[in-house]
């Protein structure tokens, strides 16, 4: 259509060809004919340029007015006013909504409630054993006792909220300038909270196996009542009027917050504006991130559980380097509502903890629908302690740790061999930046402005995943030695600024490539509860296509870590390492979250590697 006559011919030709109903419009066809082109005209062209085209521009200016006013075309509105856009923080979510079900969340409800029936969203009742045995005295054996089993102690009274929470708050205070990983003490609030739930049970309230029982928060969820700094100096002072989903349903529970506990500077590394959190075993190395203060508290016993988040390796890494079992839980199973946003498509909330009864007790609070998160779902939940290894059907792979295998075999597993994992050319990372790009740019819009940097002509950056900061090889070129670096503190390597350059229908493409990949995983699980693999293998497939994994230490041993990060040169002594707690990941199907905690559970009342503690 080369002119606006030959739009309104076109337009004519197909109101023509409508049916019209008289009576439903108060109009004859003519009328309405008139009418319509007049109003598409104006909405297209304007009033003016529709005015123009006729012989009576007035006569046609006057009809437009009219079909606007309501009283002509039924329907029809005028054209919206030019505004900006709607500005855009970190937190809202797109239309688009990652569903990590092959077939789609509506057949995954179908085949649960034609399995389970209206049970499949109800909450299953989680019941602590009770205390069996002399009640330990030491503080320090009290605050590495699994958080269970300290859930038993309150219960049966035999150790008040507000002893353990006064434990936990002076190993903090104590061990915190070594390890590095506490941001925010709530050193007020924990015991008031504490003093809560002692008096409610004391009055014969008991809210569950969580009541009184004391946790760390990593620091990018919302608390109305202490800063959310996300890990950055430019956050560092940043808080919310709200209190993210998980910290209330964890307080309706009875959970008791210590801490707002360290992440890696907007939930990569371990490094955060308050410097480097260690590894509570080996303190010459990070503890890994970005769930790092999590990891490090928990392995230190600063915390009898913490909540971690993931969007790619940032629970399953921690936990591996500290020596902890954890859950990363199926995509959709926990709320994000109040928690920073890396990627709405693949970021997660799970437990942190010593054991993976722990990890079962913690989620059985966390996980179910929310409104404020239209990506939850609520399917079954159901630990079983006694769950029998024979009758499951757990792959293994070559990769996978000799010692957790044999284990399990010796406890009635049959394992299954299974090769290598699908995959789909060209999908890269999914689109990742891009997400990244979206959820910060008004933050780097922002340090764009502060530092007068142009946003279309930055300097390529020497490495794509070195830290932030102004040393080789996160140094951009351009920045000579020694001088500041004003592309660090908005975190430029390259999550933020790279995906600014992806083309939409790139992304697109990479999102219909993930489909095809979350379908193939789809078909090689089948007739699979689970895998084992090497412990790393599958972190970054995984993180696309939803699948949990629990984490879980197989054996007691010197760790092969690496350098930990840059030296100086190549004659730089690579760093040693004292034996550890060495984990290893246990894959489940989508929704076996309850499985795969039931067979680390399994194989940890066999051994004792996750009852051993770091000295500090």
């Amino acid at each position: 259509m080369d002119t606006p006559i030959d739009f309104l011919e076109h337009a004519q030709a197909e109101l023509e060809a409508m049916e019209h109903d008289e009576m439903a419009s108060g109009l004859d066809r003519r009328q309405f004919m008139f009418r319509s082109l007049v109003a598409a005209a104006a909405t297209t062209f304007g009033a003016r340029a529709a005015g123009a085209q006729g012989s009576n521009p007035m006569a046609w200016f006057d009809a437009t007015n009219y079909a606007w006013s309501g009283r002509g075309v039924p329907g029809m509105q005028p054209p919206a006013q030019q505004q900006p856009p709607v500005p855009l923080g970190n937190g809202e979510a797109p239309a688009l909504q990652f569903m990590p079900y092959p077939e789609g969340t509506g057949a995954l409800m179908e085949k649960m409630v034609a399995k389970h029936g209206v049970n499949a969203f109800k909450r299953s009742t989680f019941a602590v054993e009770p205390w069996v045995g002399t009640v330990p005295t030491s503080p320090d054996d009290l605050a590495f006792l699994p958080a269970h089993r300290i859930a038993a102690l309150i219960r049966a009274r035999k150790l008040t909220s507000r002893q353990i929470t006064d434990i936990y708050l002076e190993r903090m205070e104590r061990l915190n300038p070594t390890l590095n990983c506490v941001v925010t003490l709530m050193k007020d609030s924990a015991r008031a909270e504490a003093d809560a739930m002692d008096k409610e049970l004391a009055a014969g309230k008991y809210r569950g196996p969580l009541h009184g029982v004391p946790y760390g928060l990593k620091d990018l969820f919302a608390t109305k009542n202490a800063p959310t700094s996300w890990g950055s100096a430019d956050f560092k002072d940043q808080t919310y009027d709200y209190d993210a989903d998980i910290v209330v349903r964890l307080r309706n529970a009875g959970a008791v917050l210590l801490a707002k506990l360290a992440t890696g500077i907007f939930a990569q590394n371990d490094w955060w504006y308050g410097g480097r959190t260690n590894n509570p075993w080996n303190l010459n190395i990070g503890s890994s991130g970005s769930s790092t203060g999590p990891g490090s508290a928990t392995a230190a016993g600063l915390v009898a559980f913490s909540i971690g988040t993931e969007t790619q390796g940032s629970i399953v890494s921690p936990s591996i380097r500290n020596g902890i079992s954890a859950l990363r839980p199926t995509y959709g199973r926990v709320s994000r509502h109040g928690g920073m946003v890396l990627s709405w498509s693949q970021d997660r909330v799970g437990p942190m903890c010593r054991t993976a009864e722990d990890c079962a007790m913690v989620f059985n609070v966390l996980h179910g629908t929310d409104p404020k998160d239209a990506s939850t779902v609520t399917t079954p939940f159901n630990f079983d302690r006694n769950i029998r290894l024979a009758g499951l059907r757990i792959g293994v792979d070559a990769q996978a740790p000799k010692e957790l295998v044999d284990q399990l075999k010796a406890l009635g597993l049959t394992p299954r061999e299974i090769g290598p994992r699908p995959t789909v050319a060209g999908i890269g990372g999914g689109g990742l930046n891009a997400e990244y790009a979206s959820a910060f740019d008004s933050y780097v819009q922002r340090k764009a402005k502060e530092f007068g940097l142009d946003l279309n002509a930055l300097p390529e950056r020497t490495n794509n995943n070195a830290p932030f900061g102004n040393t080789p090889p996160a140094r951009p070129k351009g920045i000579n030695d020694g001088e500041p670096n004003p592309m660090a503190p908005a975190d430029w390597n390259p999550r933020f600024v790279g995906g600014r350059s992806i083309r939409a229908h790139e992304f697109i493409s990479n999102q219909r490539r993930r489909l095809m990949l979350v379908q193939k995983w789809g078909e090689f699980m089948q007739g699979l509860d689970g895998f084992i693999a090497g412990p790393n293998a599958d972190v970054a497939p995984n993180a696309q296509t939803g699948h949990p994994c629990a984490v879980l230490p197989y054996k007691f041993d010197v760790p092969q870590f690496g350098f930990g990060g840059p030296r100086a040169n190549d004659s730089t002594p690579a760093p040693s390492y004292k034996a550890q707690p060495i984990c290893g990941v246990i894959t489940g199907n989508l929704y076996n979250d309850d499985i795969i905690l039931s067979v680390a559970h399994q194989f940890q009342k066999a051994t004792d590697f996750h009852k051993r503690r770091p000295t500090l």
